[in-house]
């Protein structure tokens, strides 16, 4: 029995405890939210606005750089894996290599390939009514997947003959007044004789990398075979990934299946200009995100040592009163969560719904030429998203604590007579 009322003694105290652990924490919560939303106009009232501010801003300007960085970054190297694929094969000294069915289908068993396309390029020379320009002929199956149509069709063949069909990029054919439909000329050398073929155009298409739509041609594969006479002759084969297939580690497993002198070689090698320019963008957000935070950080700090200075008094009294400095510094902290997760509320919808409108209507546009995009690309990363609200809040409660460690050095009576 006696055991027993011992135990319920116990209990009653660990409730009460907690009981005046959570009183504390309510008026440590309810003094907070008085001294930063009074509805009276004073300097703290500024002074929390402010800082409110200035995190949203922060938050806002990180949300949307990394959508952007993501969205440039994912449609500059989508273009280029439209065009080319994610890997290369080729052989080691650049000669012409021969269909390989059986290679073909132990590429296929890959799980992260979705699609292998054998190649041929070749120089040849466009003519049209009096003009001529000299381009490349890009020679893949008919029936395959073109790129970047933006006009008519890809190739096409329902027979096993060779397709007399060209797809011209708009900016050839608006340099020489093609129009779709129209029959144009090739011109190939091959060793000492010049061969002349007519073509239809079905179809334009518009990559916005200017290199590409100045160069290339896209015509069936066919018929720059049946030029050189090497019905199953090709340059090599492109190979097309699923989504989020890691490119290194399936071209080391593309290439255990390469036979003797034939080597497979990541995209990102044979165009490093174009993906160190990709990279550096990686660079340039991080560089503004670490700008930011330390703003944000820096306006935090500010904000709550003003706060801090502001209310010295106040402090006093409560000393004097007997509250604990835990108490005190409870009141700040609440104080400062209230700036931190309206700051970071208020920036998470403002850079969400500056993205979502780009997204929507397309507002900011670039110079194709130099960027490779016409609209402003953005991309949203849920992970990333989460990361910054977190994140900004870990880095903000942390840099609470700094001023917080201030108020055991206020003496009550001199901070009574502080004003």
């Amino acid at each position: 029995m006696h055991n027993e009322t011992t135990q319920l003694i116990l209990i009653f105290k660990e409730k009460k405890l907690d009981l005046i652990k959570i009183s504390l924490l309510l008026n440590a919560f309810e003094i907070a939210k008085r001294i930063s939303f009074q509805k009276q106009k004073n300097y703290t009232r500024f002074i929390v606005r402010l800082s409110i501010a200035a995190t949203a801003i922060s938050v806002a300007a990180i949300l949307i750089t990394l959508s952007i960085v993501n969205g440039f970054q994912h449609t500059i190297s989508d273009k280029v894996y439209d065009f080319w694929g994610q890997i290369r094969i080729a052989s080691v000294n650049g000669a012409p290599l021969e269909v390989n069915k059986q290679m073909e289908q132990g590429l296929h068993s890959i799980a992260a390939v979705e699609r292998v396309t054998p190649f041929l390029n070749q120089s040849t020379v466009l003519s049209f009514q009096q003009d001529i320009e000299g381009v490349v002929a890009r020679g893949f199956a008919a029936n395959s997947a073109t790129p970047f149509i933006i006009q008519g069709r890809g190739l096409q063949n329902k027979t096993d003959s060779i397709s007399n069909e060209v797809v011209l990029s708009d900016h050839l054919a608006t340099t020489l007044n093609i129009s779709l439909g129209a029959t144009v000329r090739l011109y190939f050398l091959n060793v000492a004789d010049v061969q002349q073929r007519k073509l239809k155009v079905v179809g334009l298409y518009h990559s916005g990398i200017e290199d590409y739509d100045k160069q290339f041609i896209l015509v069936d594969i066919k018929l720059l075979q049946q030029l050189g006479n090497h019905p199953n002759q090709i340059e090599g084969y492109s190979i097309q990934l699923k989504k989020g297939a890691n490119i290194e580690s399936v071209n080391d497993e593309v290439q255990r299946l390469m036979p003797a002198n034939w080597v497979a070689t990541s995209i990102k090698d044979y165009y490093p200009q174009i993906f160190d320019w990709i990279g550096v963008q990686t660079v340039n957000r991080n560089v503004t995100i670490t700008i930011m935070l330390l703003i944000a950080i820096v306006n935090l700090l500010t904000c709550l040592f003003i706060l801090m200075l502001e209310r010295i008094p106040m402090i006093g009294t409560l000393s004097a009163l007997g509250a604990s400095q835990n108490f005190i510094r409870r009141i700040f902290l609440f104080q400062a969560s209230f700036i931190c997760w309206m700051g970071i509320g208020i920036g998470s919808i403002l850079g969400i719904g500056l993205c979502l409108l780009q997204l929507k209507f397309g507002w900011i546009q670039m110079d194709e030429t130099a960027y490779f995009i016409k609209t402003l690309p953005i991309e949203f990363n849920g992970a990333q998203i989460c990361a910054v609200i977190l994140g900004t809040a870990i880095i903000s409660y942390i840099s609470f604590l700094i001023p917080t460690l201030w108020i055991k050095k206020i003496a009550p009576a001199k901070a009574i007579k502080f004003d």
